[in-house]
């Protein structure tokens, strides 16, 4: 079970790079979590700061007409990145390899980087919505989601 929702971690970060990785530092950082000994930093208060502010962050660009297809090199690369650490981190806590945790990370934030995009095109184009509605919708699940993986340990 726990591979599952190390999996999850990874698709989520494909949703959004940073909302999952401060769900895991805040995770982490009230004891919900408790990621391997070379891990532990997340939870630290600069760590929950600065992936918290970055998230933040994402959640308001993602909405501004010129921000980057996340498929394009800079966000694929961080959502590949960040996928394995939020991989690695749930895997530590859950008692299996960091290792294990890091390809499965990567594995989900890829599928969830390029399924994502897919699904939130098609929802645009079949709704008649706005990308801003499917955007909020996206990063709902994508908060309840992190929030939901985070605290199953």
């Amino acid at each position: 079970m726990v591979l599952l929702f190390v999996f999850l971690g990874g698709l989520f970060t494909g949703l959004r790079s940073l909302t999952p990785t401060a769900a895991t530092a805040w995770a982490a950082h009230a004891g919900w979590l408790k990621p391997g000994h070379s891990l532990a930093w997340i939870g630290a208060v600069p760590a929950v700061a600065i992936f918290t502010l970055g998230a933040a962050a994402e959640l308001v660009a993602d909405k501004l007409p010129g921000t980057p297809s996340r498929t394009a090199p800079p966000g694929l690369i961080a959502r590949i990145v960040l996928g394995g650490f939020v991989g690695a981190c749930v895997s530590t806590a859950g008692g299996q390899g960091a290792v294990v945790g890091a390809l499965l990370g990567i594995t989900g934030a890829v599928i969830g980087c390029f399924g994502g995009y897919q699904v939130r095109r098609r929802l645009v184009r079949a709704l008649g919505t706005p990308d801003f509605v499917v955007a909020l919708m996206e990063d709902a699940v994508t908060i309840c989601g992190s929030l939901w993986v985070v605290s199953r340990f």
